[in-house]
């Protein structure tokens, strides 16, 4: 029996990605897609690339009953945005994944430092499962409640955490530069986003206090410095990691790490070449490489990511997956697009 669906937020990029893998998945049916300002408009309108499978569908006003008995409800929404709402829809719906920071970061107390106010239900935090699978399965079996990990997090927890939870490196010092491309910022026009600022051009922001920090660091368990980077390209995620290592280590012994870690993950594929970001094109699919450096003593662990679909979307349809009980891969692309 398929599993019916609400998603909150269906008009940004990520909602996107969700309406294109929930058509596509065979055990979820879309109820409804709710985006606020665009609503009563055809979702073809704005998501052309849907156009063959949602028909005249039409975006909808969030209204909290028509998530009653629902088996699942997905909100991408700015962050912010779905923590008023998560009391009353964690009553209304069997399983709930949240595609934003508002219930990632376990500790009520980061989110003043962080994200500039108090969080509005700490009591709720509890309640979810931190969404990254690889790293946090056995949470995410059976969870009613899901915060997936954010796009920046999940390309360097994959990259850092087996080479921390094996002793490989130390866990603090450990640098994080990571590109991001433009649809990262979401939907939302912006001038730091539009075609004339970004097009020929690489900057970095958030300089020592990017938002995405914290939850590195709890995915990791590792002290990090985080700097990330916008590049002129549509989707995709690079994070090069760098940390010292504990013990003298080469860079067969810190691929094997990585290899061991996800030997069987359907998701992560580890190489001896550089990660590409467009190897990973509407794809599911991380892919790491690492080194080992004797004439630095620094060693370096790349990961390259889809950050709209591992890195938002497909990753909650996978958490989704877990949650109730499904195949974890069902409706995850493992190939990405070439050219």
């Amino acid at each position: 029996m398929a599993r019916t669906v609400g998603i909150l937020g269906a008009s940004g990029f990520a909602g996107g990605e969700l309406l294109r893998l929930v058509a596509g998945h065979p055990d979820l049916e879309l109820a409804w897609a709710a985006g606020e300002t665009a609503a009563g408009k055809p979702v073809a309108a704005l998501h052309p690339g849907l156009s063959a499978v949602v028909g005249d569908l039409r975006f909808t006003t969030y209204d909290p009953a028509a998530a009653d008995g629902l088996d699942l409800v997905f909100l991408a929404l700015p962050h912010g945005a779905s923590a008023p709402l998560m009391a009353d829809l964690r009553k209304r719906a069997g399983v709930v994944v949240d595609l934003a920071a508002d219930f990632r970061l376990q500790d009520a107390a980061l989110y003043p430092t962080w994200y500039g106010e108090e969080h509005p239900a700490p009591e709720l935090l509890p309640e979810f499962a931190y969404g990254l699978p690889e790293l946090f399965r056995d949470d995410l079996r059976g969870a009613s409640a899901v915060a997936a990990a954010g796009c920046y997090v999940t390309a360097a927890a994959l990259a850092l955490a087996p080479l921390v939870r094996t002793g490989l490196v130390e866990p603090s010092g450990i640098v994080v530069d990571a590109a991001s491309g433009v649809s990262g910022a979401g939907r939302k026009l912006a001038e730091t986003t539009a075609f004339t600022t970004v097009d020929e051009d690489l900057r970095a922001y958030g300089l020592l206090d990017h938002r995405h920090t914290p939850e590195i660091e709890q995915a990791t368990g590792a002290q990090v410095l985080f700097t990330p980077h916008l590049a002129p390209v549509n989707r995709g995620i690079l994070a090069t990691c760098y940390a010292r290592p504990t013990d003298a280590t080469s860079t067969a012994e810190v691929l094997d790490a990585l290899r061991t870690a996800y030997a069987g993950e359907r998701f992560v594929v580890v190489g001896e070449d550089p990660p590409s970001t467009k190897a990973t094109l509407g794809s599911n699919c991380a892919h790491l490489t690492a080194r080992a450096d004797d004439r630095t003593g620094w060693v370096v662990s790349l990961c390259a990511l889809d950050n709209l679909v591992k890195g938002a979307s497909g990753q909650a349809v996978q958490c989704a997956n877990l949650a109730l009980g499904l195949d974890e891969s069902a409706g995850l692309p493992l190939a990405g697009l070439v050219p």
